[in-house]
C-alpha cells in the first residue's frame, strides 16, 4: 500500500485486537513446545498496572517476550478475553501438560457497568503511545513513486519566496477539501538506498512546518501555524493523521526476513531504546505489524596479526526491533532492547 493512500485515507481503523487474537491463533503452529519460554525469575501472578504495555508484561513472564503467543491462553470465562486492563491478574496454569499465562482474575474495572461503555483503547498497549511519538510527529519516508503523486507547495501568499509560521501558502493536487485537515509540510532529504542492490526505495522527508486547510479548490490554501525551517515552493503535504495499531501481538515473523535498517528518526548516528527505524523491508517480503526481529552488528574486517591476512568476523546480535507500521517496500519498527550500539546499515533477521 502507497503511503499516499494509506496517509489520504483517514476512515482505515486502527488494527482491532480480535484481528489480533485471530493472528495469535493462526501463529501458534510457528512456534516450537519443545522448551519453555518461561523467565527464570518469572512470577506466579502479575497485576497488571496503569501504564504497562503488553511488552512489558510479557517481559515479566518470559525470556523473550515474543513467545507471548506461544504461552497466552483465552480464559472463555472473561469478557472480552483478548484485551488485558490495569487491575487484571495473569497468572500461570497448566493446559494439557503446558505451562500457559491467562487473565485468572478480571479487574473490578472490566466487570462494573461503565465497562461495557469505555473504549477499547483503555486496554493495555502493545507500545506505548510515547514511544511511537517521534514518528506520529514527523517520522516519513516518501517512497519513491510518491514524489510526484502528493499535494505540493507552489507559491506563498504576499508573493514570498519562503514561508514560515502566520504566512499563508498555495498547494495543488490536494483531494481533501475540508477546513481545519491538518498537515505536514515536508521538504524532500536525502535518498535511501536499499544496501542489497543499490536501487533508490525513497528519500527522507524532512518536516519543516505544520499547516491547517483555510480554502479547498485548486489551489488550496493553508495557513502555516508552526515552523521547523522555512517552506519553500516544492515541499510536500501529507496529513498529520497517521494510523498506528498500538493493538497488537508480538511475535517472530511468518517469514525468513533478512533486511537492513536504512534510517533513524531523528537523525542520531547511534541508535537506542525506543527509538525508530526504518527497515528496507516492507509487505511485499512478508513483513507484518507485531513482527520481532534481531538486529545484527555487521562483523568487522580485522587483521590476523598471528596467522596473517584479514579475517570478517561474525556478525553479532545487538538488539531487538518490533515493527509497528509497514508499507509496501519499508518498515518502522521501534527498538525494544538494545545491547550493543545500534548503527544505520545494521542487519535485521528472525529472532534468535
Amino acid at each position: 500500500m502507497s503511503l499516499r493512500n494509506y496517509c489520504l485515507n483517514n476512515r482505515l481503523r486502527l488494527t482491532t485486537v480480535a484481528l489480533a487474537a485471530s493472528l495469535v491463533l493462526g501463529s501458534l503452529n510457528a512456534f516450537s513446545q519443545s522448551a519453555s519460554p518461561l523467565a527464570g525469575d518469572h512470577p506466579d501472578e502479575y497485576v497488571v498496572q496503569v501504564g504497562d504495555t503488553l511488552w512489558d508484561i510479557a517481559a515479566t513472564f518470559l525470556n523473550d517476550p515474543w513467545y507471548w503467543p506461544e504461552i497466552w491462553y483465552i480464559n472463555p470465562d472473561i469478557e472480552n478475553p483478548h484485551l488485558i486492563y490495569p487491575g487484571d491478574v495473569l497468572g500461570l496454569v497448566v493446559v494439557d501438560g503446558t505451562q500457559r499465562v491467562t487473565n485468572i482474575r478480571a479487574s473490578t474495572y472490566r466487570l462494573s457497568p461503565e465497562a461495557r461503555v469505555t473504549p477499547l483503547d483503555a486496554a493495555i498497549t502493545s507500545v506505548s503511545y510515547d514511544s511511537v511519538a517521534a514518528f506520529l510527529s514527523s517520522g516519513v519516508v516518501i517512497e519513491k513513486n510518491e514524489v510526484d503523486d502528493l499535494p505540493y507547495m507552489f507559491a506563498t501568499r504576499g508573493d514570498h519566496l519562503i514561508a514560515a509560521a502566520g504566512n499563508q501558502i498555495y498547494v495543488r493536487g490536494l483531494n481533501d477539501d475540508t477546513p481545519g485537515t491538518r498537515f505536514n509540510i515536508v521538504h524532500v532529504g536525502d535518498p535511501l538506498v536499499d544496501p542489497d542492490d543499490n536501487r533508490l526505495i525513497g528519500y527522507q522527508g524532512i518536516l519543516v512546518a505544520k499547516g491547517t486547510l483555510r480554502r479547498g479548490g485548486d489551489p488550496s490554501t493553508i495557513a502555516l501555524t508552526e515552523s521547523f525551517q522555512e517552506a519553500k515552493q516544492g515541499d510536500l503535504l501529507i496529513p498529520t493523521f497517521v494510523d498506528v495499531p498500538l493493538n497488537f501481538f508480538p511475535r517472530a515473523p511468518s517469514t525468513n526476513i533478512d533486511g537492513s535498517i536504512i534510517s533513524v528518526i531523528g537523525g542520531v548516528t547511534l541508535i537506542g531504546q525506543y527509538q525508530v527505524v526504518v527497515l528496507n523491508r516492507g509487505l511485499r517480503n512478508g513483513l507484518a505489524v507485531g513482527d520481532v526481529l534481531t538486529v545484527f552488528q555487521k562483523g568487522e574486517r580485522v587483521r590476523d596479526r598471528v596467522g596473517g591476512g584479514r579475517v570478517t568476523l561474525p556478525d553479532e546480535p545487538a538488539g531487538t526491533v518490533m515493527i509497528f507500521k509497514v508499507y509496501d517496500k519499508i518498515g518502522y519498527a521501534l527498538v525494544m532492547e538494545a545491547t550493543q550500539s545500534i548503527r544505520i546499515h545494521d542487519f535485521v533477521r528472525n529472532p534468535i
